[in-house]
Formats: structure tokens, C-alpha cells, sequence
């Protein structure tokens, strides 16, 4: 089984890392190598936020697929069908889940992720996989009302 890791990243991080995520990947995995150094805990914790764990085991609950059934434990979920099973341990600050493939979590886990929070960024333990499991859509801001006109 492959071990992946999701963590919720706050929004305006998720704006600007949705195209440089290899960057965000790389954060992450020197984070997971070296939890002592100071620095990297300050800003693991300044870029992520906290999973609410009752609540989202109530939303993926509640948005499982109809195929599917579910089993909860405490902070952890099982999610499966005939052929298909999910692991999760929900953290204060990610989701670690095992499964076989990652389709397996596209069709038993990600649609009720996706409705719950668009930011959350998907990273393989196993394997050198990550990515988001939503795209971030990008607000232009113009905060001034300024128009910008071209001239021929």
C-alpha cells in the first residue's frame, strides 16, 4: 500500500504555490526530514492549517459515495467497497491515508474533500507524487479599479 499525506493549506499560500508547488513539495519533505529545526516548524504552522476532526469525518461521512461503506474509529476512518480501500488517520495538521493506488482515493475519498476545503495539497510518502486535490482558482484582485488599456 502507498502512503500519502493531505494538508490544508491556507488559502493565500495556496494562491501563490498552486503553480510553484514543486516548492511547496520540497517544504514540505525537508519538514518531515528535520521537525526539530525551529524555522521550518514556524512556518509549517504559519502556511498550514488545523483539520477539525469531527467535523470533517461528519462531512466525509455524510458525502461518501453511495457504492462505498465507512467505519470509524476515533481519528481514524476506513473507507472501502468491493474492490477499493482507504486508510485514514485524520492529525491536527494532516491526513495520512494508505491505499493501493491513488485512483482509489480519486473515486472513495476526494470528492468529499473537495467539497469540504479547496486547499488541500496531496503529498506521496512512498513515492515522489504531490499535488492539489482541487484546482485554485485564481481572483484577479485590482484593488485600485484601475483599468489597463493598450494602445496600437
Amino acid at each position: 500500500m502507498n502512503h500519502y499525506s493531505i494538508y490544508w493549506i491556507k488559502e493565500e499560500f495556496a494562491h501563490h504555490f498552486f503553480h510553484n508547488s514543486e516548492v511547496l513539495y520540497r517544504f514540505i519533505k525537508e519538514y518531515q526530514k528535520n521537525k526539530n529545526r525551529e524555522d521550518l516548524k514556524c512556518q509549517y504552522e504559519y502556511i498550514t492549517m488545523d483539520f477539525p476532526k469531527s467535523s470533517l469525518i461528519s462531512h466525509i461521512t455524510n458525502n461518501h459515495p453511495n457504492s462505498s461503506w465507512m467505519r470509524a474509529e476515533g481519528d481514524r476512518l476506513n473507507i472501502y467497497n468491493d474492490i477499493q480501500y482507504i486508510s485514514l488517520h485524520i492529525q491536527k495538521k494532516k491526513i495520512n491515508f494508505r491505499s493501493e493506488m491513488i485512483h482509489d482515493a480519486e473515486e472513495l475519498l476526494f470528492p468529499a474533500l473537495r467539497l469540504f476545503q479547496p486547499y488541500l495539497f496531496i503529498v506521496g510518502n512512498d513515492l515522489n507524487n504531490y499535488g492539489w486535490i482541487s484546482p485554485v482558482t485564481q481572483r484577479k484582485k485590482n484593488e485600485k479599479g484601475q483599468v489597463l488599456y493598450s494602445y496600437l
